[in-house]
């Protein structure tokens, strides 16, 4: 046994937690709880098709990425759990100088194809999906619009593997370049620098905010969100002139912005653009704070033009011909990797959101279909069959007792939202918990070679990541999903499991930040940096130890929260 393959724990199951492995192959693999991406109990349909994963052989195959050959995915408990399959160390060696050649070239050029070849392939296959008459079409038609949905996601994941490599190349030459004149590096004030404030994320924040002027602005519209619900709200809108031309707008807005459910990869939630409760209620939380998009931007650019002076105070005066060069590498680095900063945004509005969404839109019309025809008791059932069972109940509706499926599958799902997924289960090496970097996003190897720490926390503290610098006061409140923003008041600390995109708006009231699960940088640490709040991510344990009401201190930079009162 290599040193890269010693074995330094292993879970294979037990009566809470039964696994059964496939081979001892993936037995000896390292999976852990993808939280990130999927903190709830998993449909079958997206397990079985729509795993982010099922794109992964190919990024590896492209960049002859060395550190790994592929990543899988295990259902246990109905949780997502995840593993990279490492390469033979001889052939990551070798394949190590082909990476290195190639992956500077994806660094300077990647932005260059994204607006030029993939972002106008990617609208076009939105608008051949967006415009797609699937009310009026018949149950094969839907069949094979569905195999071609999926043609797009699988593409549209491609693309985004392309990408979060390139973006990542940037990012790693900044870093590198910025330890190489100062000596050492600062995560911290990388952090700060490398914030966005230009992209599809505060495209829609911006937009959201003009419809909040537009209520504020007229009376009539500002007595009707003082109704309670947002769906009082939509139920009255169309009962003046008013409100039936900001109904107009409002489905504007969704159609661009509403493509994105409470949890982006799975499609099993309504998605805005179907209900628009959501933006009514987050409408709700601008008018209460009075939300200034311009004046929180301008924040946003300040914070990071004195981050990046910060860095620029720090240059050694050194005058030497390799220190100038040296700097002038930086500041190359540093254009680069700012002009990449939209696109992690970005690809979760096209991809993860956006493409999830309309495959969504054509399972939905697929089980309208066969509600009309007994087949399903709602539409939703769809989620609830594998690939292929949708391919021959769809053929033949006697194949099997497929309402009996749905509601095993069903109450399987139900149950499993009583279970704590544990954080890992395999078999842990060094090379996983050391070598291989992408975990780093779930806040390994901290989380497991630091559990005992966390566990032993003094009563009143809670250890995570710190994510996003500052220490913020406040009133904690713990949400569950975006049904819940319209409860969180102006300077609240949000405690909740993860966030994703569909919840950025609900940054704009908050003081401060802490999840249960996340790295450096997943999506709470690297928005909660933009908008300058505060933010302690990957505790593992928030959710159970915060309750809504409570006082707690967030330090961003140490990664604790202290429970006040």
């Amino acid at each position: 046994m290599t040193d890269q393959n010693k074995v330094i724990d292993q879970f294979l199951g037990d009566e809470s937690t039964p696994i059964q492995w496939a081979s001892e192959d993936e037995a000896r693999l390292h999976f852990w709880f993808d939280d990130l991406h999927c903190p709830q109990p998993i449909t079958p349909m997206w397990f079985d098709v729509g795993g982010w994963w099922y794109t992964c052989a190919y990024m590896y195959r492209r960049f002859g990425v060395p550190f790994g050959q592929d990543w899988v995915a295990k259902k246990v408990n109905e949780y997502v759990f995840s593993a990279v399959v490492p390469r033979d160390p001889k052939e990551a060696e070798q394949l190590g100088a082909y990476f290195n050649m190639v992956m500077p070239v994806y660094g300077e050029n990647f932005l260059n194809w994204w607006q030029n070849r993939y972002l106008p392939e990617i609208r076009r296959n939105f608008e051949f999906l967006d415009t797609y008459p699937m009310d009026t079409a018949s149950l094969p038609e839907l069949m094979i619009l569905l195999e071609d949905a999926l043609d797009i996601q699988e593409r549209h994941f491609r693309i985004h593997w392309i990408l979060n490599l390139a973006q990542f190349q940037s990012a790693l030459d900044f870093g590198a370049a910025f330890q190489e004149v100062m000596g050492e590096r600062d995560d911290e004030l990388i952090g700060r620098i490398l914030v966005s404030d230009e992209d599809r994320n505060w495209d829609s924040v911006r937009e959201l905010w003009k419809l909040k002027e537009k209520v504020k602005h007229s009376p009539t519209l500002r007595e009707l969100f003082k109704l309670d619900t947002a769906e009082k709200i939509l139920k009255e809108l169309p009962n003046s002139s008013e409100g039936k031309e900001f109904l107009q707008a409002l489905d504007v807005y969704k159609m661009e912005y509403g493509n994105k459910a409470i949890y982006t990869h799975e499609y099993i939630f309504p998605t805005w653009r179907e209900n628009p409760a959501p933006i009514i209620e987050a409408l709700r939380g601008y008018l209460d704070s009075d939300y200034d998009y311009n004046a929180a931007v301008k924040a946003l650019r300040e914070n990071r033009a004195k981050a990046i002076a910060e860095m620029w105070a720090r240059v050694p005066t050194s005058q030497s011909g390799s220190a100038i060069k040296a700097v002038a590498r930086l500041q190359k680095a540093l254009d680069l990797a700012l002009k990449m900063t939209p696109l992690t945004p970005d690809h979760h509005f096209y991809m993860d959101q956006g493409t999830y969404a309309r495959v969504r839109l054509v399972f939905m019309a697929i089980g309208r279909k066969l509600v009309e025809q007994g087949v399903f008791s709602q539409p939703d059932d769809v989620f609830f069959l594998k690939y292929d069972e949708l391919r021959i109940i769809a053929a033949n509706p006697l194949a099997f007792e497929v309402k009996k499926v749905i509601k095993d599958r069903r109450k399987a799902r139900e149950d499993a939202f009583g279970v704590r997924p544990r954080t890992w289960v395999g078999t842990i090496s060094k090379w996983s918990l050391y070598d291989e970097p992408y975990k780093a996003l779930w806040g390994w190897p901290d989380i497991y070679t630091k559990a005992d720490e966390m566990a032993k926390q003094p009563v009143g503290t809670i250890k995570g990541l710190g994510a996003s610098a500052g220490v913020v006061e406040g009133i904690a409140r713990h949400v569950q999903s975006p049904d819940e923003f319209n409860q969180v008041q102006k300077g609240e600390i949000l405690v909740c499991k993860m966030t994703n995109p569909a919840w950025v708006v609900v940054f704009t009231k908050i003081g401060g930040l802490v999840t249960d699960a996340g790295g450096a940088l997943s999506h709470p640490a690297v928005v909660s940096r933009e908008f300058g709040i505060p933010a302690v991510v990957g505790t593992g344990i928030a959710t159970e130890r915060i309750k809504t009401g409570q006082r707690v201190r967030v330090n961003g930079a140490a990664g604790i929260v202290e429970i006040l009162g």
